[in-house]
């Protein structure tokens, strides 16, 4: 049987958003240190400052951050398992 495509966005978006809660989680109960450093160090990937279309009647912005840390790149692998499992 065939894999749907959405069931794996589904299961990247789910598991980065589980990587990134833990990586907040991490954030508030370890102190400050080398744990705290390299589980919780963040990249910020997107467009920064926005891109904006005038139209004349139409003013349209594009924009989009992503907050990326070691643990939401885990959290994305180990979708991309589950997705494999299923």
């Amino acid at each position: 049987m065939r894999k749907s495509p959405w069931i794996l966005v589904i299961c990247v978006v789910v598991g980065g958003l589980f990587g990134s809660l833990l990586g907040e989680i991490l954030l508030a109960v370890f102190p400050p240190g080398i744990i705290q450093n390299v589980f919780t160090q963040a990249v910020h990937p997107g467009l920064s400052p926005p891109v904006t279309l005038d139209l004349w009647l139409l003013k349209v912005t594009f924009g989009f951050t992503l907050k990326m840390n070691l643990l939401t790149f885990i959290g994305i692998l180990l979708g991309i398992f589950v997705y494999k499992q299923i």
